[in-house]
């Protein structure tokens, strides 16, 4: 995400016509061959073109692996800029992979197989001796949602009080169906091996910003992590920017569900806070169960059951969403964006998440290198 993100909002600005809290996104993006559906390893050669077209710092970054490319938005008030900076910006990676001899796809994981190879920063290097095995077979893409925050003390009472809720997003944006060539049967594979680091996943309520910094330096203390940016849980305070930053989701085929995704995420930051500022405390549930909520989400995806955030007991997972939009639709209204979620809600419900649309592509082509194809021109738009 891209620096220069303003301040959070205060109580008297979450009321209709006025300033809302600032969102922006940074997406990972899969660099295949446009004709095999190959992962290349070719991050180096795109990065520096970008550098060079930008004149200098460009909005592209490096990755843990060479075939991957990840890229920040500017923090933005509304919806529609947002969808137009994550198209810009897709569209630029596409035509500057397209001149290194690649294409891009918003994949959270390769369907084709692939053996990964990681770049050569000293904190790459540093990566793959620490964790071995579990650092090679990380080539996986997410979407991280920065949604800004007036203090520390606000964005951990957000964090406690949206812990239930971040499942649906995962469910939401499930895009990673195949694994090395094979169907996980699973609708976000990508979440299950990103639970493999030792910081990932859902926390314990932290109570307090004094409660969030002291877990971090107790995490940090181990040695078991480099430093506060291997904090990888599915939300967290940004080490960077005045922001929280929803961590939980895979990249989105669709960039109308990132938008989707976005608008969400800032609805459950709005809301969280509300019932903080309003004395209500965060739901107790317990960090073991949430990761069942987090396994099923990304087993099912939108095509079966998840578990109700405010009971933990199973329902259809249409349902789950339309109470996600219900918790969170007196903050969607009051910045305008409650319709636009409504339908695009419905459209994931009717054309399905990018598991699905995966999935249905090898059904109609019979060929994972076909579907890889269809991803590409998608990842546009």
């Amino acid at each position: 995400m891209s620096a220069g993100v303003p301040a959070g909002v205060n109580g008297d600005q979450a009321v209709k016509g006025a300033e809302v809290r600032t969102v922006g996104v940074e997406e990972e993006l899969l660099l295949v061959d446009a004709e095999s559906g190959e992962p290349q390893a070719l991050a180096t050669a795109v990065l520096a073109l970008a550098e060079r077209r930008a004149g200098g710092e460009s909005a592209f970054e490096a990755e843990l692996h060479h075939q991957q490319l990840e890229f920040g938005t500017e923090p933005c008030d509304t919806m529609a800029g947002l969808a137009d900076g994550i198209l810009r910006s897709r569209d630029e990676a596409a035509r500057i992979a397209a001149d290194a001899g690649a294409a891009v796809a918003a994949l959270a994981t390769s369907p084709l197989p692939v053996s990964p190879s990681i770049g050569e920063g000293e904190r790459h290097r540093w990566l793959a001796e620490r964790f071995g095995l579990t650092a090679q077979e990380q080539l996986t893409c997410g979407c991280h949602v920065h949604v800004s925050v007036e203090s520390d003390e606000e964005g951990v009472a957000v964090l406690d009080r949206m812990r239930p809720w971040l499942p649906v997003l995962l469910a939401l944006s499930g895009n990673s169906p195949f694994w090395q060539g094979v169907d996980s049967s699973y609708s976000s594979y990508r979440s299950r091996v990103w639970g493999r680091w030792p910081s990932a996943g859902p926390t314990e309520v932290f109570g307090s910003a004094d409660g969030y910094h002291e877990r971090i330096r107790a995490l940090v203390g181990t040695g078991v992590l480099r430093d506060e940016g291997m904090i990888y849980f599915d939300a967290r305070l940004s080490y960077r920017y005045p922001t929280v930053e929803i961590r939980v989701a895979d990249v989105c085929l669709d960039p109308a569900d990132t938008v989707l995704l976005a608008t969400l995420a800032r609805g459950l930051v709005e809301t969280a806070a509300r019932e903080w500022r309003s004395g209500k405390a965060a739901d107790p549930v317990a960090a073991s169960v949430l990761r069942m909520a987090a396994w099923q989400a990304g087993r099912s995806g939108m095509d079966g059951q998840l578990l109700h955030p405010l009971t933990m007991r199973p329902e259809p997972a249409e349902d789950v969403a339309r109470a996600l939009l219900a918790h969170v639709s007196d903050a969607l209204e009051d910045s305008g964006d409650l319709g636009a979620a409504e339908k695009a809600l419905w459209a994931v419900g009717n054309r399905g998440t990018g598991a699905r649309i995966q999935r249905d592509l090898l059904a109609g082509s019979g060929s994972l290198r076909t579907a890889v194809a269809e991803c590409v021109a998608r990842t546009r738009g």
